[in-house]
């Protein structure tokens, strides 16, 4: 497409070509098509509209919403389609949109195949003529949703993998209902692949697409009422990169996967959600999402990353082949997990001798009573053997702890994921039943300070800032100053009285450079906390 337009040229174009071409504005313009669709049978019209201002990827190509409208089910975003697509080109979108004309076979599970269809295309390099659509930041989006890109929910610390800088962040992206009248649940999901400093905002990088492995499961998820959120993953560099050698353990990936859960239940009442969150997660995805799972309290843990004091908790998950318990990958010598045999004991010592830390690595780790997510587990039993053995071992113990568990088996074959209608059908009806039967979960729990009595003044701050907070009661409370990377830089734990209480802290003392810190309260468990700017 060009990026100036010769109006003269396009209005003798109009009357050359009829409704092939569409002069919207002196900036922007549509072009009309037909498509073959999977789910009609037949061909139906596209229109594609560019925004007057793009939005392009690192590789100079555009950020792309492939548009589903007129489906054949009632959708519950308020707004007009003309609406949304407008909002979409004024965010930077290019907009194609697929009009199916209340085909009786445009609803889920049916949907499903020209998703796959539309991201496979766009993956090879073309699609509806096109040939310059972002492979990373393409999404397919329901009529009556829009997308939230780029909302950072963690500071990556460097030193975990020796790689990246101190300002890294991890992101995610959201799609939610438009000015909806009724709040649905989200499922979240860990890309399958890992983020990159020289590829920011990719959220599946190194050649992944949400094509790769014909993966429709979130993108269509919005035609039963949910939502859904796909995060970068946790480990923030190439394989066998620093300490962990890239492999997601705590207790730096369950940090990152719960400050996630927080980071999206924040938004839930802006964005018209629930409050409820799911979890959906395969491959390197499932060990990251299945952190979520578990009930298990650790404050080294719980107090890192975004929105501490918010639940983490999520009310379902669906997990694939993974690896959620380290202690097990012994059970058979090379069954395909020969590379965590090989490295695992150079990251924590012999497994013999030091089993409480191994097993503190996984997901198992975190489940400790009922209150845990109740998980639907999907794989091929052709799969890896080392996969198999790691969710029959999950398994047993959610069963002996009375979590709900649930299975869908071979499916397909090898390490793939759910693609038929029988196979989407059993997890978006798992998502729902579960969401039906949780009660909503509150942003904040109820029993710890409240945010509007902490106070930080002054605030930039230079020399020294007062710490002000109000109790209930007298109680131990704990004051801690982190910076960016969460490094403590400042902490006392003491005795305050009830009521109105200040405490002083001597930035001048602590030799801090500038920057964003943050300061957090902790009263029995339970904490509230402020962003502090430390000016010179």
């Amino acid at each position: 497409m060009q990026k100036s337009i010769n109006l003269s040229k396009i209005k003798k174009s109009i009357l050359l070509f009829g409704a092939s071409i569409t002069l919207l504005t002196t900036s922007s313009f549509a072009t009309t098509g037909t498509w073959e669709s999977s789910v009609t049978g037949n061909t139906i019209m596209y229109t594609t509209t560019e925004s007057p201002t793009p939005a392009k990827d690192a590789n100079g190509k555009f950020a792309t919403v492939v548009y589903l409208e007129n489906m054949s089910y009632d959708k519950i975003g308020t707004n007009s389609n003309t609406d949304d697509v407008n909002w979409l080109l004024s965010n930077g979108y290019r907009v194609i949109e697929l009009n199916y004309n209340k085909h009786d076979s445009a609803k889920s599970p049916n949907i499903n195949s020209d998703i796959i269809l539309i991201n496979d295309a766009i993956a090879s390099g073309s699609f509806c003529g096109l040939t310059d659509c972002s492979t990373n930041q393409s999404y397919v989006l329901f009529e009556g949703y829009r997308i939230k890109r780029n909302v950072p929910y963690y500071i990556d610390d460097p030193s975990v993998y020796g790689y990246g800088s101190q300002n890294d962040s991890l992101y995610m992206d959201i799609i939610y209902p438009a000015n909806s009248n009724e709040r649905v649940p989200v499922v979240l999901s860990f890309s399958y692949s890992n983020s990159d400093q020289n590829n920011p905002h990719s959220r599946l990088f190194l050649g992944y697409t949400l094509a790769m492995f014909d993966d429709s499961f979130l993108e269509g998820a919005p035609a039963r009422n949910i939502a859904w959120a796909i995060a970068d993953h946790p480990k923030y560099a190439p394989w066998g990169y620093g300490d962990t050698k890239s492999f997601e353990v705590n207790p730096d990936a369950a940090r990152k996967v719960k400050s996630a859960v927080r980071t999206l239940r924040v938004l839930s009442d802006t964005l018209g959600l629930s409050g409820k969150i799911g979890i959906y997660g395969f491959s390197r995805g499932s060990d990251a999402g299945s952190m979520a799972v578990g009930d298990k309290a650790d404050a080294t843990i719980d107090q890192y990353g975004f929105n501490i004091g918010v639940s983490s908790a999520v009310q379902a998950a669906a997990l694939g082949s993974g690896v959620f318990d380290f202690t097990q990958i012994y059970n058979t010598i090379d069954d395909g997990d020969k590379n965590l045999e090989n490295l695992c004991p150079e990251l924590w010592g012999d497994l013999a001798t030091n089993y409480e830390k191994w097993f503190s690595m996984g997901a198992v780790y975190f489940v400790e009573t009922s209150a845990s997510a109740p998980v639907l587990f999907f794989y091929n039993t052709d799969d890896s053997p080392y996969y198999i053995d790691q969710i029959a071992h999950f398994k047993t113990k959610l069963d002996t702890t009375g979590i709900s568990v649930d299975s869908l088996i071979n499916y397909d074959s090898g390490h793939k994921v759910p693609k038929t209608e029988d196979a989407l059908n059993k997890l978006y009806n798992f998502f729902n039943e579960k969401f039906a039967l949780s009660t909503e979960i509150k942003q904040h729990n109820t029993d710890k300070p409240n945010n509007n009595s902490l106070t930080i003044y002054p605030n930039p701050a230079n020399r020294e800032t007062q710490v002000s907070f109000s109790l209930t009661q007298a109680n131990k409370v704990q004051i801690t100053l982190r910076n960016q990377l969460n490094v403590v830089i400042f902490q006392t734990d003491k005795q305050y009285q009830a009521g109105l209480n200040n405490t002083t802290i001597n930035l001048d003392k602590l030799q801090l450079p500038e920057g964003i810190y943050f300061l957090t309260i902790n009263v029995n468990n339970k904490s509230s906390i402020q962003k502090l700017l430390k000016k010179n």
